[in-house]
């Protein structure tokens, strides 16, 4: 290992099985990726649904092709992120987009996949976790589907919730969108 790679700070980056706006995630992250690439290192955590979804709307290869580290959930402890979170192996845990399922997990602390198990590890372990819920505000959504046609969503309020709960965790924030990951980078990074 050279002594530039050893230099480079880690950061963790979970996807869930959610459509909505993941090509536009994808897309923000190669950005920050680009835009990071002397000073950070993203690997990527997939859920099994993420790892479905991504091939579902054609976008496995270009994660690969984009991303040197890219992991597929055979369980919740396997790849072991909890336990690379607990030691600190990463800065950060940025899940991105996460799913409602999600979400209600570990506002419940629900720790039964790969990324509710590190996010929940991660806490016990002081390291903070970001989190981009597909259902943020309660209200009609228009989503994008793999043929390109929009398909009409209601986020109900049980859903935002579970958000509002997350909002209340110590050393978790949300995001709301893509694009509000930027500040994150720029936070723990300059």
């Amino acid at each position: 290992m050279t002594a530039e790679k050893a230099k480079k700070r880690k950061v963790a980056w979970g996807i869930t099985g959610a459509g909505d706006k993941i090509a536009e995630f994808i897309e923000v992250m190669k950005e920050i990726q680009k835009e990071y690439a002397d000073t950070v290192e993203i690997h990527v955590f997939l859920s099994k649904a993420a790892d479905l979804v991504l091939k579902y709307y054609r976008l496995e290869d270009e994660l690969k092709q984009n991303f040197s580290k890219v992991r597929v959930e055979v369980n919740s402890n396997a790849p072991f992120l909890a336990a690379w979170m607990q030691m600190r192996k990463y800065e950060l845990l940025l899940i991105a987009p996460a799913t409602s399922n999600t979400v209600a997990k570990i506002a419940n602390s629900i720790g039964d996949t790969m990324l509710t198990n590190a996010t929940i590890m991660s806490l016990k372990a002081f390291v903070p976790v970001y989190i981009a819920p597909t259902d943020y505000k309660e209200g009609t959504v228009y989503t994008k589907l793999p043929n390109g046609k929009e398909m009409k969503l209601r986020v109900r309020k049980e859903e935002v919730e579970q958000v509002k709960k997350l909002e209340r965790m110590e050393d978790v924030f949300v995001l709301e969108g893509p694009q509000k990951i930027r500040g994150v980078f720029q936070k723990h990074f300059g």
